[in-house]
């Protein structure tokens, strides 16, 4: 049998030309994850931060692939569902609050991101000078605010100012006035939300603007109530 060497160098240089496209394609998908892993680190907001994620997972599988590479197959194998479910509930979320009409309660879109539980008539849920930790809505039943003396039935969204006090203080006490159920989203939770989406906390001051716009009216009437009970009062003299 007769060898032809020209044949045998030109399978030879055939097989490391495939070879260096292979290592080619498979350094530059690596280069592509690396670079798109450091970009979402960098990101301030979720949204991007998914979506560079889930485009790094890619990268690297396809890398793994190529490089036969069986850790990178299997970790972002499992990353990349996870990255995607995160994703999806991100652009929700965000759909969500954009969709959202400007005088919409916000509960509306509050409501999915929180638990829900049971109080009983007459449980103290928090108390004046409390630490808060949590804001609340209210489903059934009636809770009232000890110190107006004011009674929040099914619909009103309470403690949100407490959050976003300088302090995280509670402003008043509040207990239930009967059995309720309620649905509860506490502080580490709402940070999050705000986190995924700034937008969040447009909704949020405009929430408390209108609290402190009431309690404001609120604390005015019953100032002048007080006055017109307690009659003139004489005129301080200034002093000489």
């Amino acid at each position: 049998m007769t060898i032809d060497p020209a044949s045998v160098f030109g399978l030879i240089a055939a097989g490391c030309h495939d070879a260096r496209m292979t290592i080619g394609s498979a350094f530059i998908f690596g280069v592509i994850g690396a670079g798109l892993s450091v970009a979402s680190v960098l990101m301030k907001s979720m949204v991007p931060l998914r979506t560079l994620a889930l485009a790094a997972n890619a990268s690297f599988f396809i890398f793994g692939l190529l490089e036969t590479n069986l850790v990178m197959l299997l970790l972002h194998g499992a990353m990349l569902p996870v990255n995607g479910w995160r994703a999806l509930n991100i652009r929700k979320l965000v759909r969500e609050i954009e969709s959202a009409r400007s005088d919409a309660p916000v509960a509306d879109w509050l409501l999915p991101h929180m638990k829900r539980r049971r109080a009983k008539a007459g449980e103290t849920l928090w108390r004046r000078g409390d630490t808060a930790t949590e804001m609340l809505y209210v489903h059934s039943g009636t809770l009232r605010l000890v110190e107006y003396d004011e009674i929040l039935g099914p619909g009103s969204l309470v403690g949100e100012i407490g959050l976003f006090a300088p302090d995280n203080r509670r402003t008043q006490s509040l207990e239930c006035a009967s059995d309720c159920t309620l649905y509860s989203l506490t502080a580490p939770a709402m940070y999050r939300l705000y986190y995924q989406n700034p937008k969040l906390g447009f909704h949020i001051m405009r929430l408390v603007a209108g609290r402190l716009i009431r309690d404001a009216a609120q604390a005015r009437a019953t100032a002048g109530l007080a006055g017109k009970a307690a009659g003139p009062q004489p005129p301080v003299p200034l002093a000489a």
